[in-house]
């Protein structure tokens, strides 16, 4: 029997299989890449955006103070009228007899003073001889200051008889813009009616009233006191029901003294000025009020924090040699599209706000800017 030795041929081959599957290994992973920001502090101003309406300066219902028929409308529906201008007019002719009445009994009240007097005057003559009684002289001056009387109250019948005519002639009482009328001439009309005739609001300055929660005003008021928010000029911007803003800033004018029981809220006014009639009573809007400013404050985007299956925020930073590490962080408010963040992060902290998918602490990463992560991503798609 022959013995071959294959030990020599064996050792080639598996000499041979290793170099081959060493060619054939891949290379480790490349670090993945992060985009971050770097977190600094910087004074941050309180916004906050709360519903409102839109409501007129002024505003005056146009009612009548007399009975009567409306005789002629004299203005236009939804034009600017001014204080004093003719309205509306109701027939006086009624009222006109009235006063006519009491011009003639003030008339006649005034010839009987003459009489009276003289007759007064006369019995004080004849008294002094006894040719009549002193009652009878007492009687006559009586008489004579009752006819002083009976004029004033005379008098005073016909003021007033020339205020009722004067009512047939409406006036408006404050300048601005007036509505449509509810009364048409030839309508009958009474003093102290529920409907008013027509309405006139005062637009070229309007009031936002906005409602916000009593525990969001003590919240201020607390960081207020520890020295975290600074006070600062209560300026207002408006959201249209289009979604524009308002082109003019308004000021805030104050806010009420007392809760409202029933909503748990405060209500703030604000002015803002409407030379273009833009803003129409009744229209619902939204406030954003600068409360004030909140100095050095820690602020991350809002892609950067998330939430973990207990529901508290997290972050992930970029710590040494490039290492992941998560961070339990506290949130106060949401400014525009950022966090506040009260604790766990500090300024020079690298915050990762981009590639976060299946990130884990501890994962060595390259970090970059936000876009530039980006691009190199839709690149390598």
């Amino acid at each position: 029997m022959r013995y071959f030795n294959l030990t020599g041929p064996l050792a080639c081959v598996s000499a041979l299989a290793l170099a081959a599957c060493a060619k054939e290994a891949p290379p480790p992973p490349a670090a993945p890449a992060v985009g971050i920001v770097t977190v600094k502090a910087e004074d941050v101003p309180l916004v906050t955006e709360l519903p409102g309406r839109i409501a007129a300066s002024e505003i005056s219902e146009v009612r009548p103070q007399i009975n009567g028929v409306i005789r002629r409308r004299l203005f236009e529906e939804g034009s600017y009228v001014r204080a004093g201008q003719l309205l509306y007019e109701i027939e006086d002719a009624p009222y006109r007899a009235a006063l006519a009445s009491a011009q003639g009994q003030l008339s006649r009240a005034q010839a009987s003073i003459a009489a009276t007097s003289l007759q007064a005057q006369r019995y004080r003559e004849l008294v002094g001889i006894n040719a009549v009684s002193r009652q009878e002289a007492d009687n006559a001056v009586a008489a004579a200051q009752q006819a002083r009387a009976d004029v004033a109250t005379q008098r005073a019948a016909v003021q007033s008889a020339q205020v009722a005519q004067g009512f047939t002639r409406i006036r408006a009482p404050i300048s601005g813009y007036i509505g449509r009328s509810l009364f048409t001439p030839g309508a009958l009309v009474q003093a102290g009616q529920a409907g008013a005739l027509a309405t006139i609001q005062q637009t070229d300055r309007v009031y936002v009233d906005s409602t916000q929660s009593a525990a969001q005003i003590l919240d201020l008021k607390d960081a207020m006191r520890s020295g975290g928010v600074t006070a600062s000029a209560a300026r207002v911007q408006l959201l249209l029901p289009n979604g524009k803003t308002y082109p003019i800033e308004g000021q805030l004018q104050f806010s009420e003294v007392s809760v409202d029981p029933a909503s748990g809220a405060v209500t703030l006014r604000a002015t803002f000025p409407n030379p273009d009639r833009t803003l129409l009573p009744g229209m619902f809007v939204r406030a954003r009020v600068v409360e004030g400013v909140r100095s050095r404050a820690i602020i991350v985007p809002q892609q950067g924090i998330s939430r973990d299956v207990r529901g508290r925020a997290t972050a992930l930073v970029v710590g040494a040699q490039n290492k992941v590490e998560l961070r339990q962080v506290q949130t106060d408010r949401a400014v525009g599209d950022r966090w506040i963040v009260t604790s766990g992060l500090k300024p020079g902290d690298r915050l990762i706000v981009e590639g976060l998918l299946n990130l884990r602490p501890g994962t060595v990463v390259r970090p970059g800017a936000p876009q530039q992560v980006t691009a190199a991503a839709g690149e390598a798609r």
